[in-house]
């Protein structure tokens, strides 16, 4: 019974009592262990340390996990809407309950005050502290562990605090060409007794983040986890990957083609079989079994997590009861939907315009009984991170980094299952082969909060299809204060040192 209890006191510690320091936490908690004395049952029993990095991992997938009670308040594959809403790709077709109509509106990322602001800055930091908990009782950010228990939970611990901090800078800062430009507080201590902190550049924030992944790609050397929704070698490997692209030096680029040629050689592309249902592969379609040979990090859901309505499930898919099927449909954008070629596989993943739950991804993502309302709990799996967005994102890299004739081999090969006649690439060099990298990283990707990363990072404009309720027609600079959201009034409020 002790053992049991500590280990409760660790997972909440790390899955609850996050935030951005004083801003979200109260500096004497009462209710859950501390970092001290977690350290100190830790030192008797090192297992403890595995119900804290477990902690965090159970956060990805949790309800109010970004500080509210909101029906799209539960963790990454939330935020994953808000940035596939914002990037514009998916489209809100039906507001009977009106979630993310402010997101679809445009309207929520300028107001400060508002919680599709606080969420994620909630969320993320809560990663952050409950990282950086972890970090702190094995000897703090420079500290070397010496057993390999400890270099594992130290790999995996600095993989979540890079992880948090990676998705901060790309949400809530418009850009990161400028290394002097102030974005972020850093903390590297969850001490709740440190000072609130200024602003940090993004220098800084990229430093910290690159340091961070690098470690972790060190101690996790080797490591072989238990299930995909444990950090391993190589999502720090696809962590790192990300981060280098955003900052995308010449020097960066190059890193980045290496990175991403270690998972492709570790990982498959995802085959047809399991990217769009066509009536005889309900055992592998779906994009809802953590099992696909391609997902390189996601999470087995079961009925004992008790999610339902509120989950990404319940808000995209059709056939669970919940959201969309009441009348608050999530669908592709028709722009991007005329825009997938006629002999691309892809396009049967969405309903023809014309047909039934029109452009909806029926085919893409369902629960298997594909029953319109039918599923009310789910136990179908969340995708965090798949091999297919470095299979792109090696032909990206080449092409920015001027091989075009690499890039285009790269990204024949990616279609070449996809698409009936890919010699149209061959055509493609310069800015027209990273539109149409682009291109296909939205289409792949669709519903799964890569495309606002892309957008970012290539620097690209937003163009929004006439399906769209709101907006449609008009376009968006990716760095239109309406595509990044603002940080939240709590910590404008909260801490008095933010803009120091």
């Amino acid at each position: 019974m002790k053992t049991k209890y500590f280990v409760t006191l660790a997972v909440a510690a790390s899955a609850v009592l996050g935030g951005c320091k004083k801003s979200f936490l109260e500096t004497q908690p009462t209710a859950f262990t501390t970092p001290e004395q977690l350290g100190a049952a830790a030192a008797q029993d090192p297992k403890l340390l595995n119900g804290s990095i477990s902690g965090l991992y159970t956060t990805m997938f949790s309800t109010q996990v970004g500080g509210t009670t909101g029906h799209d308040d539960f963790g990454q594959k939330g935020i994953d809407i808000y940035t596939d809403m914002l990037q514009s790709d998916m489209v809100l077709a039906g507001v009977t309950y009106g979630w993310y109509s402010n997101l679809a509106k445009y309207v929520a990322t300028p107001n400060f005050t508002v919680n599709e602001n606080y969420i994620p800055f909630r969320y993320y930091y809560r990663q952050v502290f409950g990282a950086n908990t972890i970090i702190d009782i094995l000897g703090g950010t420079n500290a070397t562990p010496t057993t390999a228990g400890n270099k594992v939970t130290m790999g995996q611990a600095k993989a979540m605090r890079a992880y948090g901090y990676f998705y901060l800078s790309q949400l809530y800062a418009p850009s990161y060409g400028d290394g002097t430009a102030k974005i972020l507080p850093i903390y590297k201590t969850a001490d709740p007794n440190s000072a609130n902190q200024p602003k940090s550049t993004a220098k800084d924030v990229w430093d910290l983040m690159i340091a961070d992944l690098n470690d972790a790609i060190t101690l996790l050397n080797g490591y072989t986890r238990a299930s995909k929704d444990q950090v391993d070698q190589n999502v720090a490997k696809g962590l790192l990957a990300y981060v280098l692209a955003a900052r995308g030096t010449t020097a960066d680029w190059a890193q980045v083609v290496t990175l991403t040629q270690d998972l492709m050689n570790a990982y498959p592309k995802t085959a047809k079989t399991y990217y769009v249902y066509d009536g005889s592969n309900i055992a592998t379609a779906g994009f809802n079994k953590v099992t696909t040979p391609s997902w390189i990090w996601g999470v087995d859901l079961t009925l004992a997590q008790g999610l339902n309505l509120v989950s990404w499930w319940g808000q995209v898919d059709q056939f669970t009861y919940s959201y969309t099927w009441a009348g608050d449909p999530k669908t592709i954008d028709r722009g991007l939907y005329d825009a997938i070629r006629a002999d691309d596989s892809r396009k049967a993943q969405f309903a023809a315009p014309t047909v039934q739950y029109k452009l909806q991804p029926i085919n893409k993502f369902f629960a298997p009984a594909r029953t319109s309302g039918g599923t009310r709990y789910v136990e179908m799996d969340y995708v965090y991170m798949r091999a297919d967005e470095f299979y792109l994102l090696n032909a990206e890299a080449k092409a920015r980094a001027g091989q075009d004739a690499a890039a285009r081999t790269a990204l024949s090969a990616y279609l070449s299952d996809r698409i009936a006649d890919v010699s149209y690439v061959n055509a493609l060099g310069g800015q027209a082969l990273l539109d149409e990298i682009y291109l296909q990283t939205r289409i792949e990707l669709w519903g799964e909060g890569k495309a606002y990363l892309a957008l970012k990072r290539g620097k690209f404009t937003v163009k929004r299809g006439s399906n769209h309720l709101f907006e449609a027609g008009n376009s968006f600079t990716y760095n239109d204060p309406k595509l990044t959201f603002s940080i939240p009034q709590q910590e404008v409020l909260n801490n008095p040192n933010l803009n120091k």
